[in-house]
This record gives C-alpha cells, sequence and structure tokens, in this order.
C-alpha cells in the first residue's frame, strides 16, 4: 500500500484577542487511510507569553498513514482555547487545513472562526464568558452544515510539517 508519514509541528498561534492560549487538534482521514503509527488527537500545552502577540506551542506531529486510495486525504483539524487566570477554558476557534499532497517541508497557515451567537449570547459572552460551541465538531471540517452558520474570524494557527509519500509510483500516481 501507498504511505504518507507526517512529520513537524504546531508552532503556535498568533492574532487572538488574549494570550494564554492552548491547542486541541486531531485528524481526520477517509475510510481508505489507515493510521500505522502515531497520535490520532493531542494537545498542547498552555503558552502565555508576557510581551508577545503570538502563542509559542512546538508541540510535535508525527503520523504514519497508509491508504489504497487518495479519496479522503488527511486534514488536520483545530480548537485554539484560551484559559483565563481563574483556570476557566473558553473555546476561541475552530480550524482545519489539509495536509499538503507533495512531499517536502511546509509552512502553513491554518486561520480559525468561531460561531457567533445570537445579540443575546455575544453579551452574555462579554460579561460572563463562555460562548456557542458546535455540538458536533465534525462540521469543522465535513462542511456539509459549516456553510448555514454565522461566524466571527479568530487567528492563526502556524505549522511546520515534513511529508514522505512512498510506494505511491507503483500504484500509478506520480510524486
Amino acid at each position: 500500500m501507498a504511505e504518507v508519514h507526517v512529520i513537524g509541528q504546531i508552532v503556535g498561534a498568533s492574532g487572538f484577542p488574549e494570550h494564554s492560549l492552548f491547542c486541541k487538534w486531531g485528524v481526520h482521514a477517509g475510510g481508505a487511510w489507515k493510521i500505522l503509527s502515531g497520535s490520532r488527537e493531542g494537545q498542547t500545552q498552555v503558552d502565555n507569553p508576557q510581551d508577545e502577540q503570538s502563542a509559542n506551542w512546538s508541540h510535535p506531529i508525527d503520523i504514519h498513514f497508509s491508504t489504497k486510495g487518495l479519496q479522503g486525504w488527511p486534514k488536520l483539524h483545530f480548537q485554539v482555547w484560551h484559559q483565563d487566570s481563574y483556570g476557566r477554558n473558553e473555546l476561541y476557534g475552530y480550524g482545519f487545513c489539509h495536509v499538503p499532497t507533495s512531499p517536502g517541508m511546509h509552512s502553513l497557515e491554518c486561520v480559525t472562526w468561531r460561531p457567533a451567537g445570537s445579540l443575546r449570547e455575544q453579551i452574555s459572552q462579554y460579561f460572563i464568558g463562555g460562548g456557542p460551541q458546535l455540538k458536533n465538531p465534525d462540521v469543522v471540517y465535513t462542511g456539509a452544515d459549516r456553510y448555514k452558520l454565522t461566524t466571527v474570524t479568530m487567528g492563526k494557527v502556524q505549522l511546520q510539517l515534513g511529508i514522505i509519500l512512498r510506494n505511491f509510483d507503483k500504484y500509478g500516481i506520480e510524486c
């Protein structure tokens, strides 16, 4: 079978309204894909920079896939959270990006967004915190009902990924 090896890191995030951020991440791939080694999901540490406008995580990603076909190419999805001084966590954004299809080193920026909610929810979020969250986070990367959402843009997650493709030429795919 053809293989894809993704080695890299979630470098950090920038453009969010507050500091003290952490990221929950996961990978989604189609039915023809199998993870041979590596984690399907993970979470970074909380970074609370004093003087910087960005969070630095340098969280490693190392996933090895095998596949019977190209359909359902892997996607990385993210949830960026803010932790306040009381230890409460608030969702700051959802995002996803496709794993690059060409071998080599890639620097990616994944834009994030959050549901806007109703006027009442926005006022409540301003005074109390919290905010609307998706009932089904799969909407982030499937896109079936995503177009119905009213969203607010948030910051960006930076990634550095190295892609290694193996045995694709044996199955008639040029790399």
